[in-house]
Formats: C-alpha cells, structure tokens, sequence
C-alpha cells in the first residue's frame, strides 16, 4: 500500500541548489527564541535611527542594526523631495509597466544617477527584483549575446542572488565557491569559455570582495562580474558610488546592483550597466525590473534630493563622520573586519541561543542589534551584528560597547 510519505518521497525534487526543509528544521527554533525574547515584530514609533519608542510600554532604544548608514533617510530634504514629487505628479505611481510608461520623474531619476555614478542606470522596485530579472539572463548569454556563462557563485553572497540559484541552473552549470576564493575561480576560468561570479562588494554581514583579484581575472579570461554592493552605496566614492563603482570603470563586462535604501536613504534599487544596449535590453526582458510595480513617486522624488546631496559638500562631511565612528567603534571593540573602512561589524558568540541572549539583553539596555545565526551566517558563527551611522553620538557607541564587553566576558 502506498503511504503518504511514499508520495512524499516521489515527489521531492532534486534539492541540488536550495533546502528549504533542511533550513526551516535548523532555522526556525532559534527564529521563534528570537521571537519568545521580544526581538521579531516590534512595533515603534520613531523620531531618529537613535531614538526608537514602543509606544505601548514606553521603552526607548536606539537601533543598532539600521542600513541608513548616512542618516539620510531622516534628512529633511529627502523627506521634502518625497512630498515635492507627490505634489507635482499628483499619484503615487502610473501602475503600469515601466517597460511600456514611465512617469517623466522616473525618467529623470535614470538621468540623474546614471550621471552621478558614470553608468546606465536602470532602476527597480527593489535590488532583489533587479536580481531576480537579470541574473537568469546573464546565466543565458542573452545579456551580452554570446551563450550561456557558468555561473559561479561565492559561498557568502547574498540571499536574494542564492535564491535565484534554481533559476539560473535551468539555464546553465551553476557552482559554488567558498568566500573569495580566486583560485577556484581561475580554475573554472579555464576550463569554461564564459563564466559569470556573482558575489557581494561589501558584504552584509562584514568584509568585501577581492576586487583587484576579480578585475584581473576580467581582464584576462572575460570574466563578467555581477555585484551586489548595497552596502557600500554612498558611503565611498566622490560622488557615492560605492565600493565597487569607484574602483572599476564600467564596462560591458560589469553590472552592479544597488539598493537605495540604505546608504542613499531612500528606497528601490538601480543595476549599473556598461551600456545602453543592455538597458533597453533588461527594461524587455527582465521580468521583475518592468512589472507594473516599480519605485512609487515618493520614493523617486526622495532620491532626487538624495542625488542633490550626493553633488555637495554634504557628502563628503557625513562620509568622514561615518569613517571617525567606525575607527572609533574599532578601538572599542576590535573584530576581524577592523580597519577595512566598511560599517558593518559581527561580534561572534558561536552558540546561536547565547547571540539571541546576548540580543534581548541589549535591547533590555536600549540598544537593538540583531542576532545573526544559521543560514544568514555559518553554524558554529552566530553573534549580533551591528551596522555603524554617521548620525550616532559616540557616546552612544561607548555605551553599547561597554554593554557587549561586560555581556560577553569569560567568567
């Protein structure tokens, strides 16, 4: 007699680039710990990154794992573009896909960042659905025209280009590497005409890419590299560009894909493209990138001023800002990414159900940082991680430190 885990078993598919039965069985008992400690779905009202209220308890906290890294997402002229752009379009968005009609703000935006960062810019609701378009093409050839790549995945990129792993397999030889690792990567460079690597520029939970070693590598076999630097976006580079963009010139081998909102304090995301060619390319076909929902006006006018802020002085000052706060939180409390110029910290514990501990207890404190643990980081490396602002009082940073010191000594 056939059972239902008979049928079960029939019908399991081959499981080759994602788990999800796996990583929910690990997973989720610390996700619901997090959650029986108070750290999943708070409700907030708030007036800055650094005062966070609950409105039915009255607790207070400043938060310590927010990307906008610049604090431009409470900067009154970002808030003042938003409503600027509502006032002269008069809706919230066309509701119509942007490959057919684009509002003349939207147009405008694409000319405005593709002139601040010295690339095509295509825009998006998120940097994930640029993903989810562009990638399956890069893994098809169709985006430069010249076959399927291998697609070689570094072991930390991030989620949202693991999750399109299934994807890009239907289309070509999907492998993966471990964290920086260019000797695998040549290796596969020359046993493959085409191959693609798709990794971080800074990544999200601490350190970057070896980009010197990837450029190289491009230069010498046509490797294309595809970057998610969100979290570098404006924090580096003369006008913003980010880790990536302001080490590179771009090129057809190249694109880059960025959220807006960390860094730049807005929301939605931009690819940056080598060429026009690929821009009216991916507006086609790449599904995601010109559905009907794409950046709602607000956001688009907030990123307009955020883009006037990125042309003044004003950056420079919230950039050094950034980088005296990180060195600062370095001497108080040194970790293995000190000193890379990069905001993002992870204070390792090991045990998963201590770093969900350790998080509770700060936040009982007033400081919010977010327990990290398998898959968003390796088993065995769980820890709280923390993400440094421009907008963060020092003595706020003292004070969390000290918290962490005395949480995390050996007795």
């Amino acid at each position: 007699m056939t059972t239902n885990a008979d049928v079960e078993q029939s019908i399991v598919g081959p499981r080759r680039y994602r788990n999800g039965e796996k990583m929910i069985r690990t997973a989720d008992p610390v996700w619901q710990a997090a959650a029986d400690h108070g750290l999943i779905g708070i409700h907030v009202d708030a007036e800055s990154n650094n005062r966070l209220v609950v409105r039915e308890t009255g607790h207070e906290f400043v938060n310590m794992c927010s990307c906008a890294y610049l604090g431009l997402n409470y900067h009154p002229a970002v808030i003042e573009g938003a409503m600027d752009a509502l006032r002269e379009a008069g809706t919230t968005w066309l509701v119509v896909s942007t490959t057919r009609i684009r509002h003349n703000l939207l147009a405008r935006l694409e000319d405005e960042l593709g002139d601040l960062f010295g690339a095509h810019v295509l825009p998006g609701a998120s940097c994930s659905a640029l993903t989810a378009g562009i990638l399956p093409l890069v893994a098809s050839g169709h985006l430069d025209g010249g076959g399927p790549r291998v697609m070689v995945f570094d072991r930390f990129c991030h989620f949202c280009m693991s999750y399109v792993k299934p994807i890009c397999a239907d289309e070509t030889t999907v492998l993966t590497c471990d964290h920086n690792d260019l000797n695998f990567l040549e290796d596969v460079c020359r046993r493959y005409p085409r191959v693609a690597y798709v990794a971080d520029g800074a990544y999200s939970m601490g350190g970057a890419a070896a980009l010197d070693g990837l450029l190289e590598l491009q230069d010498r076999y046509g490797l294309f590299l595809y970057i998610d630097d969100s979290h570098s976006l404006s924090i580096m580079g003369e006008r913003g560009e980010g880790f990536v963009r302001s080490r590179l010139t771009m090129n057809p081998l190249t694109v880059v894909v960025t959220s807006l909102g960390k860094g730049f304090g807005t929301g939605g995301g931009v690819a940056m493209l080598g060429s026009a060619r690929m821009h009216s390319f991916l507006a086609r076909h790449a599904g995601p990138v010109g559905w009907s929902q794409n950046m709602a006006v607000p956001l688009v006018g907030a990123s307009l001023a955020s883009a006037a802020i990125h042309r003044s002085a004003e950056l420079g000052e919230l950039q050094r800002r950034l980088r005296s706060n990180v060195d600062y939180f370095d001497e108080l409390l040194p970790t293995s990414f000190a000193g890379n110029g990069l905001p993002v910290r992870r204070i390792t514990v090991g045990d998963s159900d201590r770093a969900v501990q350790l998080s509770a207890e700060l936040y009982r404190r007033g400081f919010y940082s977010s327990a990290v643990f398998f898959p968003i980081v390796p088993k065995g490396e769980a820890g709280i991680r923390i993400m440094i602002r421009a907008d963060i009082e020092r003595e706020q940073l003292a004070e969390f430190a000290g918290h962490v010191e005395e949480l995390t000594a050996v007795r």
